[in-house]
């Protein structure tokens, strides 16, 4: 498989989101895979526990795309991190089923939102089919990670 940022970049263009969208999404990706990262335990060195920091209190609050929609993401952000949350919960339990697999894909919910935000509910809702199939895992791989 292509590099996942590669993925986004090709799916963003293919959805004709605005460079400010595009950049905000892909921050976003990256503060989700290192924060998920940190608290599944992988070895980062400080320097690395310092950026995504540096990306949660400064980066992401001061983007240009979410101070402009900040209402709508703040609350999107939200329900994304309490769906993390659940996630982990059931996978820490060894208890993983196909509810935590969609919820631990909330970022799709959240690209969604940002085409809905930029492009209005009309194109939103004809794109929404292309956004469910841009999530490249797939259920049988999630099992298998917990085996």
């Amino acid at each position: 498989m292509t590099n996942p940022k590669e993925h986004l970049k090709v799916h963003f263009d293919n959805l004709q989101l605005p460079y400010d969208a595009q950049s905000f999404l892909m921050l976003l990706w990256d503060v989700f895979q290192d924060l998920d990262d940190w608290r599944d335990g992988a070895e980062l060195t400080p320097k690395e526990i310092e950026l995504a920091i540096y990306k949660v209190l400064v980066l992401l609050p001061g983007h240009s795309f979410f101070i402009m929609n900040h209402t709508a993401l703040a609350h999107a952000l939200s329900t994304a991190t309490m769906k993390w949350f659940g996630a982990n919960a059931v996978e820490d339990a060894k208890e993983v089923n196909e509810t935590s697999f969609v919820w631990r894909a909330i970022y799709y919910d959240i690209v969604l939102l940002v085409v809905n935000l930029v492009h209005g509910y009309e194109v939103a809702r004809d794109v929404s089919g292309y956004v469910t199939k841009m999530y490249g895992e797939k259920y049988e791989e999630y099992v298998e990670e917990f085996k």
